[in-house]
């Protein structure tokens, strides 16, 4: 849960003017074009119909409903399972989401590249996981100054190689940095997984250097359990048993005696099942232990990626995530019996693993809404959404088709500004991002 020190932290910081400040224009797609002029705020106050209010297709909305669910579900998960909660910021880049999940009991919030934590500063966070390795002199001479600044700051980052941390210490001394970086060390998920030591040997070697280096603290230890290979629950949990030792055999060797608490994180929207599972058997140590699960993608879950892999799936009991996206594009043309095609297509929709999932129709010349019925996306375009049509599919140029979205990481990263709507079409908000 948010500490009151935080909150009065997020309070002290000089925050730039909300989203509801900035002005309707053509840089956001979908949005009512004679709306041109007027504040979000103004807008969203207006609560018009996403359906007769003057939206334009293509338009990607958030379901009102199903985010404040899935907020909900993981405050009292991480909650239940004894675990400080940092979710990943790079699958939303949206600070009113970022402000809700702090407001959630969030610690903080997690980011990949420097980018997004100066994001996440202009925003007023004051916790930030970097779950990545930071060499860029450029990116660590600024954050040592935005640590310098602000000594309510904190920053924890990865580091994987000895080298990566002898390249951060000289950029930061020769930056004339005060604070030290916090970080911790990455154990990679095994041989041809992503970043990370692969061995525990490794793991101490970079951590001798961590101590070597003026610059930088040791406070824990991290990885990411998406990235085991041929990931199942054997090898995750095997992994993540790993992962747990590492922080163990680190503080009986007295690595984390210049740091307060001991930082030991994981956990992405596909195994946080199996890390709270794990992570409730980590061993007092000498110092308290932040137990850190990362997921982000949460907020959105999906309809294809996450619904197939949820942990939820796996522990019913704890509850059930639901889907908040709905790209609605139009049918604009119908050639031939079997085939239409709506005016959205890759610069869209997210189609990195599966293709957007028909689901609802708006008749366009009643309004009524129907299900998809034997409607199917079969490939995207640029501009394009091809439809397969089977016997029977009511269809016809000018209707709306509703879709639902597969992998929201890279879903928000494609519009500035998603209207956030309610189950009848009311607009009520608008979600900026920051990609």
């Amino acid at each position: 849960m948010a500490t009151d020190a935080h909150a009065e932290h997020v309070d002290r910081t000089e925050q730039p003017a909300p989203a509801h400040a900035e002005h309707v224009d053509h840089r956001f797609k979908g949005l009512p074009p004679d709306a041109d002029g007027l504040t979000l705020g103004a807008l969203a106050a207006e609560r018009r119909s996403l359906f007769t209010g003057g939206f334009t297709t293509p338009v990607l909305t958030l379901s009102a409903e199903s985010v404040e669910h899935n907020l909900a579900l993981l405050e009292t998960y991480t909650e239940r399972h004894g675990l400080a909660f940092a979710p990943h910021g790079k699958t939303s880049m949206a600070p009113q989401l970022f402000a809700r999940q702090l407001d959630r009991g969030a610690w903080g919030i997690t980011a990949a590249v420097p980018h997004q934590v100066r994001v996440c500063r202009a925003f007023g966070i004051q916790r930030i996981f970097l779950a990545n390795e930071v060499v860029d002199a450029a990116a660590l001479r600024w954050i040592a100054a935005e640590l310098d600044r602000d000594d309510t700051f904190r920053l924890i980052c990865y580091v994987d190689s000895v080298r990566g941390v002898e390249l951060m210490d000289e950029a930061l001394r020769a930056a004339g940095a005060r604070r030290p970086v916090e970080v911790v060390v990455e154990l990679g998920a095994g041989e041809g997984a992503r970043t990370g030591a692969r061995t525990e040997a490794e793991c101490a070697a970079v951590a001798d250097a961590v101590a070597a280096a003026p610059a930088l603290r040791l406070t824990g230890v991290a990885g990411y359990e998406g990235e085991v290979p041929d990931a199942d629950g054997a090898a995750v949990r095997g992994w993540l048993g790993r992962l747990t030792a590492l922080a163990a055999e680190f503080d009986r060797a007295g690595r984390f005696d210049g740091t307060d608490e001991i930082v030991v994180s994981a956990g992405g929207s596909a195994w946080f099942d199996a890390v709270a599972e794990v992570f409730a058997g980590i061993p007092a140590l000498s110092r308290p232990v932040l137990k850190l699960l990362r997921s982000g993608a949460y907020i959105s879950h999906d309809d294809g990626h996450y619904r197939r892999i949820t942990p939820f799936n796996r522990v019913a009991e704890e509850g059930a995530l639901h889907p908040a996206f709905r790209l609605w594009a139009q049918v604009v043309s119908r050639p031939s019996p079997g085939q239409a095609f709506v005016n959205a297509g890759k610069r869209d929709a997210a189609y990195d693993l599966d293709l957007p999932e028909a689901q609802v129709v708006r008749d366009g010349r009643t309004g009524e809404l129907r299900p998809a019925a034997g409607i199917t996306v079969t490939r995207l375009s640029d501009q394009h959404g091809w439809l397969a049509t089977g016997p029977g599919a009511e269809l016809e140029v000018g209707d709306w088709v509703g879709m639902g979205l597969s992998h929201p990481c890279t879903s928000f990263d494609k519009w500035q500004l998603i209207p956030l709507v309610e189950a009848d079409g009311t607009v009520t908000d608008f979600i900026r991002t920051y990609f």
